[in-house]
């Protein structure tokens, strides 16, 4: 059974910075397809940045710029720098794996941007 831990989220005022981590149990993160996702309050869930496992990156465009992805396959790890932060950067931010037999996500970690 995989489990997506995250932390790092918090309460930053507009410019600053947070840099998220989600941890994945088990020992099959390497072929995984990794992601971030964020949804704020009635709004869907969307895509802030994904990795795929040979380390090619996408990003929304909301973010490109600001925002960082990046894995470490020995930590079973992927991070997400969010650098020049914004109000409407607050959301529950989620992390998503991809194998090809399953999906699985993580609990969230809450990122609120004051003005």
């Amino acid at each position: 059974q995989v489990q997506l831990v995250e932390s790092g989220g918090g309460l930053v005022r507009a410019g600053g910075s947070l840099r998220l981590s989600c941890v994945a149990s088990g020992s099959i993160f390497s072929p995984a397809n990794m992601g971030w996702y964020r949804q704020a309050l009635e709004n869907q869930r969307e895509l802030v940045a994904s990795i795929s496992s040979g380390g090619s990156t996408n990003y929304a465009d909301s973010v490109k710029g600001r925002f960082t992805i990046s894995r470490d396959n020995a930590k079973n790890t992927v991070y997400l720098q969010m650098d020049s932060l914004k109000p409407e950067d607050t959301a529950g931010y989620y992390c998503r794996m991809v194998l090809p037999w399953n999906t699985y996500w993580g609990q969230g970690t809450q990122v609120t941007v004051s003005s």
